[in-house]
């Protein structure tokens, strides 16, 4: 079953500051199973997720919501797990999918247009991020996308800090993702959210950071069927 809960923090910002959300590209919805995840969200929800593709060599493949986020933002939460029509990959699966006993919101992407510039702004103002890496996958219809990004395992505060993505010239995934849900909330909580918080201000980056027992993100969702929060 999905890691989800209805929003119960009376304290959280009910929305994302509206710079924040023009800079959320997507959510990674990470777990085990990938068909019985889509099953659950979709029951949760009244959404069901589109097929994405797999990601090649990588062992794994995802399914894509979209979010509507901020006038002219694309954005989508991705569902990604195991892939059984590869082989196991000679590296771990990123986001800790090879650990996982259950979904959990393992990390986020920022929009970075200008990423190699981003990348070295975030180096230098320590905050490494990783190289940059070029990727690519096919979805079902046969659309090639492509896209760079830093290295999401240069994992920066248990991932609460994103690694950066630019799709270039790229149709973006969001266009043929499954619509009907907006991200309304996005915070994070972590056992040291004053140097986390911090981090991500070196970003630019005005994410809401709470303290807490475990580092964990905290998505809210508008859909057809209420309010969910995914963590």
């Amino acid at each position: 079953m999905p890691n989800s809960t209805m929003p119960t923090d009376p304290t959280a910002p009910p929305h994302p500051s509206p710079e924040l959300l023009q800079r959320v590209d997507h959510l990674v919805y990470a777990t085990p199973d990938v068909d019985a995840t889509v099953a659950a969200i979709a029951r949760l929800t009244g959404v069901r997720a589109t097929d994405g593709g797999p990601h090649p060599g990588r062992g794994t493949r995802n399914a894509l919501l979209a979010l509507d986020t901020a006038p002219g933002a694309a954005a989508y939460l991705e569902i990604v797990g195991p892939d059984p029509g590869q082989p196991p990959p000679e590296r771990a699966r990123w986001f800790g999918i090879d650990a996982l006993r259950a979904p959990r919101l393992a990390a986020w992407a920022a929009t970075a247009p200008d990423l190699e510039w981003a990348a070295a702004g975030a180096r230098a103002a320590g905050v490494p991020l990783g190289a940059v890496r070029d990727g690519s996958r096919r979805r079902p219809d046969g659309t090639l996308l492509t896209w760079r990004f830093t290295d999401p395992d240069a994992v920066a505060a248990d991932g609460i800090v994103p690694f950066l993505i630019d799709w270039g010239e790229s149709p973006h995934p969001s266009r043929g993702a499954a619509r009907g849900l907006s991200l309304l909330g996005l915070r994070a909580e972590h056992p040291e959210p004053r140097g986390t918080r911090e981090r991500l201000a070196r970003l630019g980056l005005a994410l809401p950071v709470d303290g807490g027992a475990a580092p964990a993100l905290v998505a809210t969702l508008h859909t057809p069927r209420g309010e969910v929060t995914l963590r």
